[in-house]
C-alpha cells in the first residue's frame, strides 16, 4: 500500500516488526513501513517513475529471490507474496551465501510460511536448482559478486517463466574497474541484457537512497 510517499506492507506477522519499522494500522489492519533506506527494492518502488505499480510479484506468486541476505527486503516481500499464515498460497525460495544471513532467515521462515531459505552460490545453479522444481513468476538479484549481469542472465534463461518478472540489483562497485565511472558500468549491463534478449521495461537509478547502485526490470 502507498500512502503519500510511504510505502506500506500488510504485516504477516502481527504485532512484529523485523528491523525496527515502524507499525501502523489502517482500517484496523496492521501495516509494516517500508524504509527505502534499508532495501534496494524499497528504494526501486519509491524511485520508479513509469512501474512502480509493476516490480512487485502478485499475491500467491512463487519467486526466486538470489542474494537475500538478513531478510529486509525479504520480509516486506512475503507480507506482499505470502501474508499471515500464507493465506496467499505464495513461495519464495531465498538463497543466500552467507551462513550468518542463512541462520536469520531460517529463524524468519519459522514465523513466515511459504519462505524458503536455501544455503547456495547464485552462480552454481547445480548445488540448489532442484529447489526450484518449476519456473518461478519473479526473480530479483541482489548480489555483490563480479559479473552480476552474467548471474542474471543465466538464472533468468533457466528459472523465469516466459513473460515472468526480473529484477537485477547492481552495484556498480562489485563490477570489475574499467576506469569509466558508474554510468558507463550502468549503460554496458543494460546493453549486456538486451543483447541477452532480454526487455528492459524501466532502469531505476537508486542514487540517493542506494549509491552506487541501479536496479533493471526487465521481462523475458
Amino acid at each position: 500500500m502507498i500512502d503519500g510517499r510511504a510505502i506500506w506492507t500488510r504485516n504477516a506477522v502481527p504485532k512484529h516488526s523485523q528491523y525496527g519499522e515502524s507499525l501502523r494500522r489502517f482500517k484496523g489492519i496492521e501495516y509494516r513501513r517500508w524504509d527505502p533506506n534499508r532495501s534496494k527494492l524499497g528504494a526501486a518502488l519509491t524511485r520508479a517513475r513509469q512501474t512502480q505499480y509493476e516490480l512487485l510479484p502478485e499475491p500467491g506468486d512463487t519467486c526466486l529471490y538470489l542474494g537475500a541476505g538478513h531478510g529486509t527486503s525479504l520480509s516486506h516481500l512475503h507480507d506482499h507474496v505470502c501474508g499471515e499464515s500464507n493465506r496467499e498460497k505464495g513461495r519464495i525460495i531465498a538463497i543466500d551465501l552467507s551462513p550468518r544471513c542463512l541462520r536469520d532467515l531460517i529463524h524468519m521462515s519459522k514465523k513466515r510460511p511459504g519462505l524458503v531459505p536455501v544455503l547456495g552460490d547464485a552462480r552454481k545453479h547445480s548445488a540448489w536448482g532442484i529447489m526450484v522444481a518449476n519456473r518461478v513468476d519473479w526473480l530479483l538479484q541482489d548480489v555483490s559478486q563480479a559479473g552480476q549481469a552474467d548471474i542474471f542472465i543465466s538464472a533468468v534463461h533457466r528459472f523465469l517463466k516466459p513473460g515472468g518478472k526480473g529484477l537485477l540489483s547492481l552495484k556498480a562497485a562489485s563490477e570489475r574497474w574499467s576506469g569509466e565511472g558508474e554510468r558507463a558500468v550502468f549503460d554496458a549491463v543494460a546493453e549486456q541484457l538486451e543483447q541477452a534478449g532480454l526487455t528492459i521495461v524501466e532502469r531505476i537509478d537508486l542514487h540517493g537512497l542506494e549509491d552506487n547502485h541501479c536496479l533493471y526490470y526487465i521481462t523475458n
